[in-house]
């Protein structure tokens, strides 16, 4: 049972966990996940809202054996920081596969997962996580 989800935040984090969208600057380009207000590269306010690819590639990775105790019952699990095709970076859990097929440059693709749930108040938080690519 992990606790701590609350429909606000979840309401707040739809763009990014469900449609993955990011916002560039339309001053420089910089491409921010999750999005940001001002621009760290030219200080602007001003932003446009993209999606972001859902390929990519694992720029690296760890296999979680001991984790905290809300996520006790899904260990072992691998947790990848990804290079997404646009050169965003974002972290994410990789499903679906044997740790030995793990390895830097692997290609992945982003999928629509169940997060997290939250046993007092039932609300279930949806995301992406990533797979290898065939």
């Amino acid at each position: 049972m992990v606790t701590g989800v609350t429909v606000p935040k979840t309401w707040r984090e739809y763009p990014q966990r469900y449609r993955l969208e990011a916002s560039q600057c339309t001053k420089c380009g910089k491409i921010f996940f999750p999005p940001r207000l001002i621009c760290s590269e030219c200080k602007s306010r001003e932003f446009k809202t993209v999606k972001l690819p859902e390929e990519g590639k694992i720029f690296t990775f760890t296999i979680i054996r001991t984790p905290s105790s809300e996520f006790k019952e899904y260990s072992p699990f691998a947790i990848a920081i990804i290079e997404l095709d646009n050169g965003v970076k974002l972290t994410t859990q990789v499903v679906d596969c044997n740790f030995e097929d793990l390895e830097i440059g692997k290609r992945v693709k982003l999928v629509f997962r169940k997060i997290q749930e939250d046993g007092a108040t039932g609300v279930i938080a949806y995301g992406y996580k990533c797979v290898l690519k065939e």
